[in-house]
């Protein structure tokens, strides 16, 4: 799978996935850092990336009618890195399944 990580998750979680065997990046190493929700989902859309974010905005884009755009929507709530890592990393081979069977928005709570 093809993953952009948001700016409110780490650098960590897309080397995280990266090193699942996932073609993974961050926004901050891609340049995105500072763009805004829209510029992150046009990019994401336009190198078939599904967007990794908490924030839920990205929901509402992926919801319009018509957007053709993926969301990995993270709904754990505050909490130490450690702790969203295991819980992606427990659920990620179900999150992969999802979107390989044609989900657009994956959550994760």
């Amino acid at each position: 799978m093809r993953f952009l990580v948001d700016n409110q998750l780490p650098v960590h979680l897309a080397r995280s996935l990266a090193a699942r065997g996932h073609d993974a990046v961050h926004v901050v190493a891609v340049g995105l850092d500072s763009a805004d929700d829209q510029t992150v989902r046009k990019r994401a859309e336009m190198e078939r990336r599904i967007v990794v974010s908490k924030d839920e905005d990205f929901f509402f884009l992926a919801n319009r009618p018509g957007d053709a755009g993926r969301l990995l929507w993270i709904r754990i709530g505050n909490c130490r890195k450690t702790a969203s890592m295991a819980a992606l990393d427990h659920s990620l081979d179900a999150v992969v399944a999802a979107f390989e069977s044609g989900q657009r928005i994956v959550e994760l709570s």
